[in-house]
């Protein structure tokens, strides 16, 4: 029992001599609740640190704002980056317009040349033969036997006959030729 007196008269004397310096004074006048009072330190009170530690800390200061202008100057290229490839993904989106409007002109005007010769061969097979041999000899002999081979034979073997052996022999030559120098396998 006497311990237990000696060990809670301690107890009192460490609370009300040290103690006391821990609690914040409150003042009912100020709208504050706050515990603590912050009142700015003494340079008596304030700790300068040694002359190697405070070397460290203005280079870790450096590092830190040489990071910091890393870090602005990747988001600016990631940003401008950004920009780009928003600019080529829509320059690229032009080119596959353009390229399809491209193909669908080629193939109309594909289809409006091979429109074109199918005419123009009707029209020559509707000729009278006799006419449409003269017409032929007239022709450069590439174009003629572009001409006659597209005319259905009986048609074309009727113009042939009514142009001179020459003619007809050299028309001949060139559309028997024309396939020969295609692969075969």
């Amino acid at each position: 029992m006497l311990i237990a007196g000696f060990l809670i008269g301690s107890a009192v004397l460490r609370i009300g001599s040290e103690a006391g310096q821990a609690f914040a004074k409150v003042d009912p006048g100020t709208k504050s609740h706050s515990i603590i009072e912050t009142t700015p330190l003494a340079p008596e009170q304030v700790c300068e640190p040694p002359e190697d530690l405070r070397r460290l800390m203005e280079a870790f200061d450096a590092r830190e704002e040489r990071i910091a202008r890393q870090e602005s100057d990747i988001r600016n290229r990631m940003q401008a980056l950004a920009v780009a490839d928003d600019q080529v993904s829509q320059k690229l989106d032009a080119l596959v317009q353009a390229e399809e409007r491209l193909r669908a002109t080629i193939a109309l005007a594909e289809t409006a040349s091979e429109d074109d010769l199918t005419r123009l061969t009707t029209v020559y097979e509707t000729m009278k033969p006799k006419d449409a041999a003269a017409l032929f000899e007239e022709m450069d002999p590439e174009f003629a036997a572009g001409f006659i081979g597209r005319m259905r034979p009986e048609i074309a073997a009727g113009v042939m006959t009514g142009m001179s052996p020459s003619a007809a022999y050299t028309i001949s030559v060139i559309i028997a030729g024309r396939n020969a120098e295609v692969p075969r396998e």
